[in-house]
């Protein structure tokens, strides 16, 4: 029997979570990669951008671990949602280098701490903001997963392409027909229960 190692576990989950926000990029034009697609703005080049400001935070300052990566847009008297969204001249290589920046740092914090070590989140209220090194990982998890979902919608409005990661699309078909089909399926299972619950006057 194989004793557990729960730092490998994380990074192997957080890894897989960083892969498959970074591959809804590939084959986009720069319009593609930045423009909104929802009400709210959401886009994927903002998305990546986000993902890595929040591990530089969470996996190193939280921790007195800082980077030093200059991130104006979180700084005190920037705009609302700065992070969520790349400027003209912040470019697509910009942001995905500072990205695996954002992962070996929060890669090293990782590897230097104790899974209890314990840090304080300045963003979270007082008396609720300490943090052990696990929670935080699994945090930064759960927003990169969040986020990953978030890109896997965007991407298929974009150009139609969906899928889990390289490799492993994880998708029930690849034929197009098939997926006609099974949305017209749910679209009259949609409108049927509409009809079911409707009250007759």
């Amino acid at each position: 029997m194989t004793r557990p190692d729960a730092k490998a576990d994380l990074r192997l989950y957080l890894q897989s979570a960083r892969d498959a926000l970074l591959w809804k990029l590939e084959g986009l034009s720069e319009y593609d990669a930045r423009r909104p697609l929802t009400p709210t703005g959401t886009n994927l080049l903002g998305l990546v951008k986000h993902v890595a400001s929040m591990e530089l935070g969470y996996l190193g300052d939280v921790f007195g671990r800082p980077s030093g990566e200059p991130l104006p847009w979180l700084a005190e008297g920037a705009e609302p949602n700065a992070d969520m969204w790349a400027t003209a001249d912040e470019s697509r290589a910009f942001v995905v280098e500072l990205y695996h920046r954002a992962w070996a740092h929060a890669d090293a914090t990782i590897e230097a701490l104790a899974l209890d070590a314990t840090g304080r989140v300045p963003w979270w209220p007082d008396g609720r903001n300490e943090l052990t090194l696990h929670r935080a990982v699994v945090h930064v998890i759960a927003e990169t997963e969040r986020h990953a979902g978030h890109a896997d919608i965007v991407r298929e409005l974009v150009d139609g392409a969906a899928g889990l990661r390289r490799g492993n699309d994880n998708m029930a078909s690849d034929d197009p027909a098939w997926w006609e089909d099974y949305r017209g399926r749910l679209e009259r299972a949609a409108r049927d229960a509409e009809r079911d619950t409707t009250p007759r006057t």
